[in-house]
């Protein structure tokens, strides 16, 4: 099988524009430069040489220029705005598992095809991490060579032994990518006295006419992309080794930032979990129930802070006889007997030392016990907690397959453990035998395929036939020399071969072919690979855990494939379920705190800028944002009234309010009340994370769903229409005329006179900027290119129409002035103009009594949900469980189920779409209202935060003016109708 790509996915177009659009006003445009390099020896012996033409990057845009383009794009996306260009080091935060490596691939072919950038640098700073970039540039190359046709790319991982490689890089004009350790260039400024320390890209060599093989890669003034700079350049040493290839700039990719430079995009974990762009997260966890009958100690924490002290949990006795596992703080000399309520079992357990020394954490009792910190005593023993852990993870596996597998999607459980003796060991042979968890395994595993409800799996799937359980699960370890499977850090030499192995059978692991279903891998093994069909991950962790839960979660949350390689979005099927060793509670709780520490998000909080991206349609017409300045005094407005505290935490009277709709904006703010509120809602927002043992699966509720309303209401919304779209092209040239005649001027190109001073030393010779001047008195000359070619190709317009476009907005004296900037500005106002005229000129026709969605799709589809979050239990839908996706939507439901008039409703299922120019749409609500027993009313809704077209998405709008002519075109008597308070939609019936 091969992976398959989506090329529109909108979060992903927007964070490679995020980046792309800095650039804004830039030529197409590379610089040359000269290359020696040797052919040979002569007929008299004499070494000859040649010069080859090198390529580099060339940028003309000045720094203020650049910043702001960078300001426009940070109030578009709603960032804090930047004052300096911060040494052209611009970050993309996004979420693990959302496509970040797909986002700056493509990233690389639009800075290619705007402006003509060739030399890009890719930096990472593992084995793990450079193995999967090379495997990701090779498993999208097909695909991107589909959406840019002609454009040549070659890529290669930077070897110190095959140095004609960076030749290449130099002398090319293809698009050319490196993918670079940053170990294999950081040495060299260890010590400048001793070359032959430095790595060997900046020793010079004789195979490179005695220069240094960085210097071609300097020449090339390259992009560099750093690949999880929290690890790249941490240190002084490793951003002087980035600064040393010479970067025309630097972009960062993570989902963790440390250090943020010009923050252009955010997809933080709470818009990626909420947005479905990666796997909903669901909890469980094998504990001990209600036995009380040994003396069960944890060791919470120690501390030093006010003499020793340690935090246990125990069983402890109340004063009504009732036995509760609690925390207690102890000190030196405590008895557990009297702390737990004089339970005769911790006789004997009296503290005899607590040690905070990091690493060693500890506490000693009188009789010789001791426990180490996050170690328990007296539960049941920890392999019987592991087989439950490993039988449950097993069956959550074999129950997803039952609904998965019929729709051909392999499913992927994950193991990780601490010490691989426990899955494999060897005897005083070398013979290798399975080890504990191993065992427990296959045991387990064979049982429970036995049970009737798993053996249909067996008999109907062929890839499964195969009953060897041996055969189902595998390891991936690093191998010493003797072939022996060992414990290692993740980033050791000997941890290279096993990358390679989980790289390069990513595809293979997705086939049916493959029998292997469950993985055990090493905890050191935490970052640079997962797997998109990981749908279990269950930690075997006996000593102190070394996964952070983000990086737990990190192995599976991509959204899966099925056989064909393609993309599944159906949210109830992307769902990731993780075996943890705490509670629910605990685990969401930790989860957050990593959350907030690792990428600087604070749950609950508002910054100052929070506001500025909130749009509106101003009286023109024209889509505006908000601001800095107002959202700044909007943060200053909640000071104010006492709604949050100086730094910009929340205070419970604005939930409040928030809660009970109750909060007023100011009055020159009502214009944007929604937009307003929408922001602090999100502010205070959670990471959707289930309690697996609140989980419920919806059934059909025969009585509605064969009743005669529902079937009058499904009879009136089935029917399928086919679309057409006519543009008044006279209407558009007149718009656009106005528009470009009104867009801000466009300057001159400037030339910039740069002065440095020049160091030679032993080490090579360097340069240090020491001025920057403007000069505005040399009028510079440059050929004008093709506009009306370059717009054509853009808009897809006549000549004709960009012709009369262009010579009635008066404008071309701009296009002398800066014809990149010029175009593109022209461009974008045509193409935003089309987009607004699509839906006005969208016209539907229902297509016959025969084309039509049957009643069964509400058969088809298995839904699960969770109590307390997502779902609710319902008397007057199809099924007698909603799941929701929004507050909104859950509103909306309880109104609908408590309101009299409304005998029927449904959510519309996944598969019920109408078709629209921008993508397939799915209507939210179907209703059949029966108004005072005389009329019956017919609706489709669509429940919208706002109805506020202006602070609606673009797109969003597109879809419903699509759905208002699809449902029109039916003409069987149904309503649409966008509502975002129920009582107003109501009103309006």
């Amino acid at each position: 099988m091969k992976l398959k790509f989506v090329s529109d996915q909108q979060f992903q177009l927007d964070a490679v524009a995020s980046i792309t659009d800095i650039f804004q006003g830039q030529a197409v445009k590379q610089t040359n430069f000269s290359v020696a390099s040797t052919m040979g020896s002569g007929a008299q012996g004499e070494l000859g040489y040649q010069i080859e033409l090198g390529y580099a990057n060339k940028l003309d845009l000045l720094d203020d220029e650049l910043l702001e383009n960078i300001n426009r794009i940070q109030l578009r996306n709603g960032l804090p705005k930047s004052t300096d260009i911060q040494g052209r080091n611009f970050t993309i935060e996004m979420e693990t598992g959302t496509g970040k490596t797909y986002v700056y691939i493509r990233t690389i072919y639009e800075l290619n095809k705007l402006y003509g950038f060739t030399k890009f640098i890719i930096v990472v700073p593992s084995v793990a991490i450079r193995e999967g970039v090379n495997k990701s540039l090779e498993i999208m190359e097909e695909h991107f060579k589909s959406l840019y046709e002609g454009v040549n790319c070659d890529y290669f991982i930077y070897d110190s032994s095959k140095l004609g490689q960076l030749r290449t890089f130099a002398t090319s004009s293809n698009i050319q990518i490196m993918v670079i350790n940053i170990d294999a260039f950081r040495k060299s400024f260890v010590d400048p006295n001793k070359p032959d320390k430095a790595n060997i890209i900046h020793r010079e060599h004789d195979r490179m006419n005695g220069r240094r093989p960085i210097e071609f890669i300097q020449q090339t003034n390259p992009i560099v992309i750093i690949d999880e700079p929290q690890s790249v350049d941490r240190t002084d040493k490793a951003k002087e080794a980035i600064a040393s290839l010479n970067p025309l700039c630097t972009l960062r990719y993570s989902a963790t930032h440390v250090e943020t430079y010009n923050l252009m995009y955010r997809l933080g974990p709470v818009d990626a979990y909420q947005k479905k762009l990666v796997k909903e997260i669901v909890v469980d966890s094998i504990k001990e129930a209600g036995n009380f009958n040994r003396p069960y100690i944890r060791l919470v924490s120690v501390k030093n802070s006010n003499g020793f002290q340690a935090v246990l949990e125990l069983d402890i006795k109340n004063r009504s006889g009732v036995v509760q596992r609690k925390q207690k703080t102890v000190r030196v000399g405590q008895d557990l007997f009297d702390i737990s309520g004089e339970r005769e079992i911790y006789s004997g357990y009296i503290i005899n030392n607590i040690d905070c020394y990091p690493g060693n954490e500890m506490v000693e009792f009188t009789n010789g016990s001791h426990l180490h910190l996050g170690m328990e005593m007296g539960n049941i023993s920890e392999d019987d907690i592991k087989r439950g852990q490993i039988s449950a993870t097993i069956k959550h596996h074999l129950d997803r397959e039952l609904r998965l597998v019929p729709q051909g999607i392999k499913v992927l459980s994950l193991f990780f453990i601490d010490r691989v003796d426990n899955y494999r060991i060897y005897d005083s042979n070398g013979n290798p035998h399975k080890g504990k968890y191993a065992l427990m395994f296959e045991e387990e595993y064979s049982k429970l395929i036995k049970l009737p409800k798993y053996r249909t799996l067996f008999e109907d799937h062929s890839y499964m036939l195969n009953d060897d359980t041996s055969m189902v699960h595998d390891g991936y370890f690093s191998i010493d020399k003797k072939g022996r499977i060992k414990d290692t850090r993740g980033n050791t030499l000997a941890d290279h071969d096993t990358y390679n192995l989980i790289m390069k059978e990513k595809e293979k692991l997705l086939s049916f072919e493959t029998p292997l279903r469950f993985i055990f891998s090493h905890s050191a093994l935490k970052e640079g690979w997962d797997n998109p069909n990981v749908f279990q991950i269950c930690t075997l962790i006996e000593a102190r855990e070394t996964l952070t839960r983000r990086q737990k979660i990190g192995r599976g949350l991509r959204l899966c494939v099925n056989q064909e390689g393609e993309r599944i979005f159906d949210p109830q099927i992307n769902t990731l379920s993780v075996m943890a060793n705490e509670s629910f509670a605990e685990f969401a709780e930790n989860l957050q705190s990593e959350m907030e520490a690792e990428t600087g998000v604070k749950f609950g909080f508002i910054e100052k800028h929070a506001f500025a991206g909130i749009s509106y349609t101003d009286d023109s017409g024209k889509i505006e944002n908000l601001g800095y300045e107002a959202s700044e005094n909007l943060w200053g407005f909640l000071l104010e009234e006492d709604l949050i505290y100086t730094t910009g935490k929340v205070k419970p009277e604005l939930k409040e309010q928030i809660a009970n709709d109750t909060f007023q904006v100011p009055p020159e703010f009502e214009h944007v009340e929604h937009g307003i509120k929408q922001v602090i809602r999100q502010s205070l927002n959670k990471l959707p994370i289930r309690n697996h043992n609140n989980e419920v699966t919806a059934q059909l509720n025969k009585r509605v769903y064969l009743g005669p309303e529902f079937e009058s209401l499904w009879n009136r919304i089935k029917y399928r229409t086919t679309y057409s779209v006519a543009m008044d092209i006279e209407k558009l040239a007149r718009e656009c005329v106005d528009a470009i005649n009104k867009m801000p001027a466009i300057p001159k190109i400037r030339l910039i006179q740069e002065s440095a001073r020049i160091d030679i030393q032993q080490s090579g010779v360097s340069g240090e900027l020491t001025s920057v001047k403007v000069l505005d008195q040399i009028d510079i000359k440059h050929s004008l290119p093709d506009i009306l070619r370059y717009l054509q190709d853009e808009t897809r317009l006549t000549r004709r129409t960009i012709v009369r476009i262009l010579i009635e907005a008066r404008r071309l004296e701009d296009f002398k002035n800066n014809p990149q900037k010029f175009m593109e500005a022209a461009s974008d106002i045509i193409k935003q103009k089309m987009k607004l005229m699509i839906a006005d000129g969208i016209k539907y026709e229902r297509v016959g009594d025969l084309e039509f969605y049957r009643q069964e799709l509400f058969e088809m589809q298995e839904l699960k949900g969770y109590l307390k979050s997502n779902a609710i239990k319902v008397e007057k839908s199809v099924y007698d469980y909603l799941i929701l996706d929004s507050n909104t939507e859950k509103e909306f439901a309880q109104m609908l189920e408590q309101d009299d008039e409304v005998k029927v409703y449904t959510k519309l299922p996944p598969k019920f779409i109408i078709e629209t120019p921008i993508g397939n749409y799915n209507p939210d609500w179907a209703v059949l209202v029966d108004k005072d027993g005389t009329e019956k009313l017919y609706f489709v809704v669509e429940t919208k935060g706002s109805t506020d077209s202006g602070q609606l998405r673009l797109f969003e709008n597109y879809k419903i003016e699509c759905g208002k002519k699809h449902f029109a075109a039916l003409e069987t008597g149904v309503t649409y109708e966008v509502a975002e308070d129920y009582a107003v939609w109501k009103l309006g019936i």
